[in-house]
């Protein structure tokens, strides 16, 4: 037996020259890695066809060598026994775990493992080859991706320079992308660049919904939900507050299902002591069925939930709360705070949309840098705005929603954030033409 070792830039072609010099029947010892390619060491039993006849036609078999042959220890520097069984033992911790896996289920016919057999079976070094091509491909095509859409936008500037003009305006203001694309392709083509923002605010208003004083103007019993920190408590004494000097202390009641919130139910009957209307807690579905029935004298009786995020699975059992009181019609309104961002805002919406609800309420617009991004949300969602509250005074702070006045105030906001020059009659100007 005799070994040779070959050198490839990659196994492929370190197999082939195995391959056309030692012929099928080679046996592979080893393989290994280096900087510049593959080494591989390759037994052989006897000299291929190709080297039994010398140059002068005389038959190679009957020269001797000159020199003693290096055992396979010298040629390999292993000190292991020189034998085949050693080498193939050593050849199976560096090929892969499927080559090991069918050696296994054939312990006999591992001397029959030949070239072509292994050239099935990847190694180690194609498999981190592969992998990173895989990875630079899938790199390059998001690069490409981004690429393309950068050029068809500036393709659609080129083509349209008012349009992009406009984008950007309403992207400032926080409109979302979609809506902004939206309407912009709505805008005349004969329009200049003043009537187009006009034309592009009013058609924003024309969108928006809104409903005028929706919870004071009708009897029955309403629930305010949203997440922590909307403002629910502070917006309930607001409401509850407008309503008695309407209708009267006796005709308002509140209750409370915050059962989590240090301190919730004391802040609630503080206001209803000044106010002067009750205020009762209950802990669960059948307590508040209970009040419920106790109040149904009553013109008005608010609800105030407790405020968890999106994500809290108690939410769910809050909204079971209010599902099984379905024998009495509690209308549902959403508190947002307008302060929000987009993203946030729409997951909020998302969830409690599994409630049927009969609109909305923004707080803390005197929070706000741009209201966008509130109006965006109640847009493509459908969602009635019912109320503003832009501050905590009781009752003072909270007033009927109107389209023309959050449009007037988001286009106010972009003026006076979003652009560095502009001066405040500029300002005026645009406001009163709306």
């Amino acid at each position: 037996m005799k070994i040779r070792r070959f050198y490839g830039k990659d196994m492929r072609e370190a197999l082939k020259q195995v391959k056309d010099e030692l012929g099928g029947d080679a046996v592979i010892m080893s393989n290994k890695k280096h900087a510049d390619g593959i080494e591989i060491v390759a037994a052989y039993d006897k000299e291929p066809d190709a080297k039994l006849v010398g140059k002068n036609g005389n038959d190679a078999t009957s020269l001797k060598p000159a020199t003693k042959t290096p055992s396979l220890s010298e040629i390999i520097g292993d000190t292991a026994p020189d034998s085949l069984k050693a080498l193939l033992e050593k050849q199976s911790q560096v090929v892969s775990n499927k080559t090991e896996a069918m050696e296994a289920y054939q312990p006999q016919e591992s001397k029959s493992q030949t070239l072509s057999h292994v050239e099935k079976q990847p190694s180690t070094y194609q498999k981190d080859a592969l992998s990173e091509m895989r990875q630079e491909l899938s790199s390059l095509r998001n690069i490409l991706q981004f690429q393309v859409s950068g050029l068809i936008a500036q393709e659609k500037q080129r083509h349209h320079p008012l349009h992009g003009y406009l984008l950007e305006k309403l992207h400032k203001m926080g409109i979302s992308n979609s809506l902004a694309e939206e309407v912009v392709s709505y805008t005349p083509k004969s329009s200049d660049e003043r009537q187009a923002w006009l034309f592009l605010l009013k058609l924003l208003a024309n969108k928006l919904q809104t409903k005028h004083d929706d919870i004071l103007s009708q009897p029955g019993v309403v629930a305010l939900m949203g997440p922590t920190g909307t403002g629910k408590t502070t917006t309930i004494a607001k409401l509850a507050a407008q309503a008695v000097k309407k209708y009267g202390v006796e005709n308002v009641a509140v209750i409370t299902l915050d059962n989590y919130r240090i301190g919730a139910f004391d802040q609630i009957a503080t206001y209803g002591k000044i106010i002067g209307c009750p205020v009762k807690q209950a802990q669960d579905s059948n307590q508040l069925t209970d009040l419920l029935y106790q109040f149904k004298n009553k013109r008005l009786v608010l609800i105030d939930t407790a405020g968890y995020s999106q994500k809290d699975t108690r939410l769910i059992k809050q909204l079971d709360t209010i599902k099984q009181n379905s024998c009495v019609n509690i209308r549902k309104y959403l508190v947002i705070q307008a302060n929000c961002q987009y993203r946030a805002m729409q997951q909020i919406v998302n969830e409690y949309s599994k409630l049927s609800l009969h609109g909305c309420i923004l707080t803390k617009l005197d929070e706000c840098y741009s209201l966008g991004e509130a109006i965006s949300v109640a847009i493509e969602n459908k969602l009635q705005i019912c109320y503003l509250a832009d501050g905590q005074r009781v009752p003072e702070d909270l007033q009927s929603a109107s389209t023309k006045y959050l449009i007037t105030s988001a286009a106010k906001l972009y003026k006076k954030y979003a652009l560095i020059h502009t001066s405040s009659s500029q300002v005026k100007n645009e406001v009163a033409t709306l």
